[in-house]
């Protein structure tokens, strides 16, 4: 079977405890598959639900009814220790904030994720060297903490820690904002190289040339959103 990943049904609710306990439907049958070595793009207005659903497929949201199956897992239905193996392991999360551990220097950010799935230290060490050069951190900085740096080179860092391990899923929150031309033309690379080799990818794209170069095809979450149906 060549999907990768399956959304079907799904529903989200708030419960806003603050407010009496009262109950907000934030999205209703949300369907969507993505294949393998295919980017789809999540548009649509600010708040209708695109962060919320990619939240969900990675299982940061609990859904309230439907499916979301990455590479054979129901993460709706799965178990805590699923989800840690199923990061770890097939669905990999480049948000547009990064966070890690204090004081581990940048280059152990990048090949940890490699370590985590047993390649040889040598060999990641070597993958995030040449990841962190391709994104024009400097080798001065990599023995340092990333907690330290700019915006835009902790989103490098992200970047690369995120494109280390061969994931076959990716999930992608704005990967080429407020980043140069010639770093968003390094992470446009990178995004085709993991399609090249079968990922499946879904991501939110507002550089809208990058989202047209990189993408399959589009989907508007508006639909899902329980007032526009």
């Amino acid at each position: 079977m060549n999907a990768m990943i399956e959304i079907a049904g799904v529903a989200k609710t708030f419960t806003l405890h603050n407010q009496g306990s009262a109950v907000i439907r934030v999205m209703e049958g949300a369907n969507l598959t993505v294949n393998r070595g295919e980017c789809v793009a999540l548009v649509g207005a600010s708040g209708a639900g695109k962060s919320t659903l990619m939240r969900m497929i990675y299982g940061n949201y609990l859904t309230a009814s439907g499916s979301i199956v990455v590479g054979g897992v129901n993460v709706a239905r799965a178990e805590p220790r699923d989800i840690l193996a199923l990061r770890r392991d097939t669905l990999g999360y480049v948000s547009q904030f990064l966070r890690v551990v204090p004081r581990v220097a940048t280059l152990d950010v990048v090949a940890e994720p490699l370590l985590s799935v047993g390649v040889d230290p040598e060999i990641a060490k070597s993958k995030a060297q040449a990841l962190l050069q391709r994104l024009r951190i400097p080798q001065r900085l990599w023995g340092l903490s990333p907690t330290t740096f700019s915006g835009g080179e902790q989103q490098r860092v992200n970047i690369a820690r995120g494109f280390a391990h061969g994931y076959p899923a990716l999930l992608l929150d704005e990967p080429t904002a407020s980043l140069d031309a010639e770093n968003r033309e390094t992470v446009l690379t990178l995004i085709e190289e993991a399609k090249a080799r079968g990922a499946a990818i879904i991501g939110i794209f507002h550089d809208e040339a990058a989202r047209d170069r990189v993408c399959d095809h589009a989907i508007d979450v508006t639909a899902f959103v329980p007032e526009a149906q």
